[in-house]
């Protein structure tokens, strides 16, 4: 699948997210209108039921909008099939997850190169480009170590690893120090922190922590399924949100 060089990472316009639960209709995400460039490193920030997390599940094509449209690399995402979607997700984007997503009996390495299995490299790149990997975040001398030989800042270096292996546009983070202590929440920022800086890969996080943020350049403050601050805007304000448009709490 190809894509526009010159083309915006994200773009956004009216998204939206309703859900069926027990009967009732919940608007998870009620109209958002967002452009993401090639190379920011963006904060979404907001409480628990915000709407921050089906965002970034719609921005990673994890899920499909219940109406509005989505844009991943210039490339307008309701006209894929399922498999084309996760060609498309496989090729553009990689995740870091707060509860890593290893698997308990595999290698550090083999984690690592698993996107890869899915393109169809042979094995011995496939090896090569994970090792590179590894290295990158500073584990090259734990190639052979599975999950339960590692420690949880380890375990998240390892998914950070995985996913650059596949050289994406931009990883998505979802609270990635949340089950980390503070040193080893440090580490793993400072490594988004490096990548951003001197690699140019585009970061989007989700958080609850304000000092997690404070990381990015760029702020989005969700609530109630609404963007109500951004900071890459002139004003701060989007336009569909008739609150307050300054900064709040991440909570």
């Amino acid at each position: 699948m190809t894509s526009s060089a010159t083309s915006s990472a994200f773009e956004a316009v009216g998204l939206a997210r309703s859900y069926r639960l027990e009967g009732v209709s919940v608007d998870a995400l009620r109209g958002v209108d967002l452009r993401i460039e090639p190379g920011e490193f963006v904060a979404i920030v907001g409480p628990s039921g915000s709407g921050k997390s089906t965002l970034m599940h719609l921005l990673g094509c994890l899920d499909r909008p219940t109406s509005g449209s989505l844009r991943v690399n210039g490339v307008d995402v309701s006209t894929l099939s399922d498999t084309r979607l996760a060609e498309l997700r496989n090729q553009a984007i990689g995740f870091v997850f707060q509860s890593f997503h290893l698997l308990a009996r595999t290698s550090a390495l083999d984690n690592v190169a698993l996107p890869l299995v899915y393109r169809g490299m042979p094995r011995a790149e496939r090896r090569r480009r994970a090792h590179q990997a590894l290295e990158s975040v500073g584990l090259g001398n734990r190639l052979g170590h599975r999950p339960s030989q590692m420690s949880g800042g380890e375990q998240q270096r390892v998914a950070i690893a995985r996913a650059l292996v596949g050289d994406p546009r931009v990883v998505l983070a979802d609270e990635p120090t949340g089950n980390l202590d503070t040193r080893n929440g440090a580490e793993v920022m400072a490594i988004l922190d490096r990548l951003n800086a001197e690699r140019g890969v585009g970061i989007v996080l989700v958080t609850h922590d304000s000092e997690v943020a404070a990381h990015a350049r760029r702020q989005i403050h969700v609530r109630d399924g609404l963007i109500e601050y951004d900071s890459g805007t002139a004003d701060g304000a989007t336009g569909r949100d008739e609150g307050r448009t300054g900064p709040v709490e991440a909570g």
